[in-house]
């Protein structure tokens, strides 16, 4: 499984980062950036990967698949880009 970072909105509609991993999703690494605006930026993005002990896999941060689901009238809007591990981070939620 290629690992990959998403960034969408939580249950409270606020921005939410986390790292799918083979572990069950309860326990991957997640960022909670409790804000709804501004939509967090590549930096920002960036700085959570490294807390998290990931970096984006080509380098580029900026690098963000945009996509949008609708279920019925509403609309789910998140990122994802492939991560790869760096080393010791702290590996859990924030």
């Amino acid at each position: 499984m290629r690992t990959h970072a998403r960034m969408a909105t939580g249950v409270e509609g606020t921005w939410v980062l986390y790292v799918l991993t083979d572990a069950p999703w309860q326990e991957w690494p997640e960022h909670a950036f409790r804000r709804v605006v501004p939509i967090p930026t590549p930096e920002e993005r960036a700085a959570a990967l490294a807390g998290l002990g990931y970096a984006a896999v080509d380098g580029d941060e900026t690098e963000w698949e945009w996509r949008e689901i609708r279920t019925g009238v509403a609309a789910h809007l998140f990122a994802a880009t492939p991560v790869r591990p760096t080393g010791p981070g702290d590996g859990g939620a924030s």
